[in-house]
């Protein structure tokens, strides 16, 4: 079996997190992406700065990540690590090796170490199920759930992404 390892991601990795990025927007992106905000959001974890980010594979070849950043809720000053995307390319999904469940447990475990809650969810169309089952593994049971209203995931047009 291959070892699969997540490693903490570094500016060098910007480019190949960008690549991910757009794939995300287009597989499960609800609105049009904006490459400058992406980029702002990414960067202070490069340097762990208020957030990092965990990937698997080379900088020039990430075969998925996750990102994390420090937050506070809008009604408390307490902190806790949000979770901004996990995210596996297409072509290492079914690979052996457990990239999804591995960025999870890199989640969890930067949530114990830097002694915060972690808060991980599923904004997605398609196969919730099973993403849900990995999700319920990992942390129990869910605490809530998401919905949609006049749009679905995945559903920004091809134009807009490209632009």
């Amino acid at each position: 079996m291959e070892d699969v390892k997540v490693r903490t991601a570094t500016p060098e990795d910007e480019e190949g997190i960008m690549h991910l990025a757009r794939l995300v927007n287009k597989e499960n992106g609800v609105f049009k992406m904006n490459e400058d905000k992406v980029r702002n959001m990414v960067r202070p974890s490069l340097f762990q700065k208020g957030g990092i980010c965990g990937v698997i594979g080379e900088p020039d070849h990430i075969q998925g990540l996750v990102l994390l950043r420090v937050s506070e809720y809008w009604y408390s000053d307490a902190m806790f690590l949000e979770e901004m995307c996990v995210y596996v390319h297409p072509d290492y999904r079914a690979a052996k090796g457990g990239r999804a469940r591995k960025l999870v447990e890199f989640a969890k475990k930067v949530s114990e170490e830097l002694e915060l809650p972690l808060m991980i969810g599923i904004l997605s169309n398609s196969r919730t199920d099973a993403k849900t089952r990995l999700y319920e593994r990992q942390f129990g049971a869910p605490a809530g759930a998401f919905f949609l209203y006049g749009i679905k995931t995945g559903t920004v047009p091809e134009q807009e992404i490209l632009n």
